[in-house]
């Protein structure tokens, strides 16, 4: 659950910190006080945009950390697989929010924004008006649907989402086959022309790596020539090193005979005088092959040229541009053989689309048999929210065109008082009715999806009375198993907290303060 909130410099606060606890936690206030800044800094760390308003006047940066302890087994093993591990029994979750950018950090760890996003989504859900309005929409209430049916619903659904995958990658490829004999005609030929150009060069792998070594050495040959003949000079025997080094071997023989002690320098010389003469005998092999004649030359560049023509087209390297080939030439075989090919992409895609079909029937089979449940469940928990006659049902049709979804289109339809007709739920609950059915739903999946805790934001939106009485009683139930955050302003709800927070304003000619007790 939600343990901790800290708040600083952000708009009307100051400072703030909250304790929350177990069960029901209710926020209470005047309008104005700051009770939507503490639900905005809790949607800031569930990916809320931040903006430079946020943060309050003459204050350089703005934070927010909560503080959760997570006890559910499902929350701790989803986190453990995004890589975050409680410490001392809990997580931390900080976003320092200054002028053009934010920090997030997970457990004092630095993180991105969708990181952060789909860590806290496992531990808090808040609701609000938004998502109020988003059930008016069908495809939200299809993902409340599929969330309803659980695992089983969501394994269906992925062979769906593969299976439409495929259809559409077929789909794709008989759209790039739609061209007229004429446009065919012209891209074979200018495959032919590409596949004959590359083939005419009779490419080697690493070609272009050797030429480019032999053209650099040919253009360098001059530099390379005169620099060898003056070494050869230098370490040579016409007054060369090697020559001296002779003489150094004949003077220490004649000492030699005197002294043993100079036999391992004697030894040492000779090796010298031996590698000198190698050297220079390896040098002047090198000298002599080291002609180049104008016709190498040209040939060499000319060839460089056509290398490097083709891969400013074709590819990097020699390599690459084989590689190329390759598939020009597939692609030429796949025209050329037009007609047998799209006659096995038709087959393909019937037998994709039959594969779609198969596993979209199922998976609506599966949505049925979970809207049933679903539909009672909702009509129970309607009826203890003041709705003692209600009628609810979901409605299947179907789909014009396969999706990733499958073949199921649905609409939730409502008859909230005796001798109404079902109608969508657009068509017909207020503002207040609306919340109490969202508020029916969450409570729902709140057990399905097992989300420690969950935040109800303007739940008492057009209610009074006896409804408020209901709606405090179920927002009381689902407080004994799960932690919930509610603002609200009606005192029927607020009787029923656990742990009440007051948030108050205060201003004077310093400015404006929000205070929470």
């Amino acid at each position: 659950m939600l343990v901790h909130l800290h708040v600083k410099n952000l708009a009307l606060i100051e400072e703030a910190e909250v304790d929350f606890g177990p069960g029901l936690n209710i926020l209470t206030g005047e309008t104005g006080a700051g009770k939507s800044i503490l639900l905005g800094s809790m949607q800031l760390i569930l990916g809320a945009k931040s903006r430079k308003p946020m943060i309050r006047e003459n204050a350089s940066y703005a934070l927010v950390e909560l503080i959760f302890q997570p006890e559910n087994r499902h929350a701790l093993e989803t986190l453990s697989k995004l890589g975050i591990e409680p410490e001392e029994g809990q997580i931390l979750m900080s976003r320092r929010i200054t002028e053009g950018r934010s920090i997030n950090r997970i457990n004092g760890e630095a993180c991105t924004i969708s990181q952060m996003k789909e860590a806290a989504s496992v531990l808090l859900d808040i609701h609000g008006q938004h998502e109020h309005q988003s059930l008016l929409h069908r495809e939200a209430q299809l993902q409340i649907l599929d969330a309803y049916g659980g695992e089983e619903t969501a394994a269906r659904y992925g062979s769906v989402k593969e299976a439409f995958s495929k259809y559409k990658e077929v789909c794709r490829k008989l759209e790039s086959m739609n061209t007229n004999d004429e446009q065919r005609n012209r891209e074979i030929s200018f495959l032919e022309y590409e596949i004959r150009e590359i083939e005419e060069a009779s490419l080697q792998p690493g070609e272009d790596e050797e030429l480019e070594k032999l053209y650099r050495k040919m253009t360098n040959s001059r530099q390379i020539l005169t620099t060898l003949q003056e070494i050869h000079n230098m370490t040579g025997n016409d007054g060369g090193a090697g020559d001296l080094t002779g003489q150094s071997l004949r003077e220490m023989s004649r000492v030699l005979t005197y002294d043993e002690e100079l036999a391992p320098m004697y030894s040492a010389l000779t090796d010298v005088d031996s590698l000198l003469n190698d050297f220079n005998r390896d040098l002047s092999s090198y000298l002599e092959e080291l002609v180049f004649d104008e016709e190498t030359f040209y040939e060499t560049e000319k060839r460089l040229d056509l290398l490097n023509s083709l891969k400013s087209r074709y590819g990097q390297t020699t390599e690459a541009i084989l590689e190329y080939l390759e598939g020009r030439k597939k692609q030429l075989l796949e025209l050329q053989n037009f007609e047998e090919n799209l006659s096995l992409l038709k087959e393909k895609k019937k037998k994709a689309e039959a594969v779609l079909a198969k596993e979209s029937a199922s998976l609506s089979d599966i949505r049925k048999q979970y809207a049933l449940d679903l539909e009672k469940e909702i009509i129970q928990e309607l009826r203890e929210l003041n709705f003692p006659d209600v009628r609810f049902r979901i409605r299947f049709d179907k789909r014009e065109h396969f999706s990733e979804n499958g073949i199921d289109d649905i609409e939730f339809e409502i008859a909230p008082n005796p001798g109404e007709s079902l109608k969508p739920l657009g068509n017909i609950v207020s503002g207040g009715e609306l919340s109490r059915i969202m508020l029916a739903i969450k409570t729902i999946l709140a057990d399905r999806d097992q989300i420690e805790t969950l935040i109800f934001d303007e739940i008492d939106t057009g209610i009074s009375g006896r409804t408020a009485q209901k709606v405090s009683e179920k927002m009381a139930r689902i407080g004994r198993h799960r932690q919930v955050l509610c603002i609200t302003h009606l005192p029927q709800i607020a009787a029923m907290a656990d742990t009440h927070f007051e948030i108050e304003k205060h201003g004077d000619e310093n400015g404006t303060l929000t205070e929470i007790h």
